[in-house]
């Protein structure tokens, strides 16, 4: 994976779901036809770890607010 994509997802992960709702928005705005052809899955055993550590794991509960995540990653 990229270094640009591997501080995508480090953005993402820390920040608010207020926040990630308006990236989302961007992102489906943006490249709205790539997004038809995705398929959707149910998390498997390492994704339910991962979302278990979020949300137990304070060292994963920092805050990254979306302007400072878009700025950092070239977006502003």
């Amino acid at each position: 994976m990229s270094n640009i994509k591997e501080r995508i997802l480090g953005a993402i992960t820390v920040m608010t779901d207020a926040d990630a709702k308006k990236l989302w928005k961007i992102i489906t705005e943006q490249f709205p036809n790539e997004w038809d052809n995705i398929e959707s899955v149910e998390p498997d055993e390492w994704d339910l770890e991962l979302i278990k550590d979020i949300e137990n794991n304070p060292d994963c509960n920092e805050f990254v607010p979306i302007d400072d995540a878009m700025k950092e990653l070239g977006l502003l």
